[in-house]
């Protein structure tokens, strides 16, 4: 089942910079990403494949509630995302910046 390449291309919005999301890399060889709340697990896999040409082994995801902020007497909440944790293959590498 082949989604179109339009679609994929905007699933996955960017990476996720964390320390938790270091942490994971090192230790379970996954890839942490922010992607569009309305996407699934399925489409995620089919994304990353095609985009990183990369073997994804499984996909789990989060949805992240918005933080309540305030300044001063304004209340404001930040959006909800969607989080995913993308297993790589063995000995695969995911590399955003294109350098190696």
């Amino acid at each position: 089942m082949s989604m179109n390449s339009e679609r994929l291309t905007k699933i996955i919005v960017g990476p996720v910079v964390a320390e938790k999301a270091t942490r994971v890399a090192e230790r379970y060889n996954q890839v942490v990403l922010k992607v569009l709340p309305s996407a699934n697990k399925s489409e995620i896999k089919q994304a990353v494949e095609q985009l990183f040409d990369v073997k994804v082994t499984s996909v789990t995801t989060t949805n992240v509630k918005g933080k309540v902020k305030r300044t001063g007497r304004v209340i404001g909440k930040r959006s909800d995302w969607k989080k995913a944790y993308v297993t790589l293959v063995d000995g695969a590498d995911l590399n955003f910046l294109g350098a190696e």
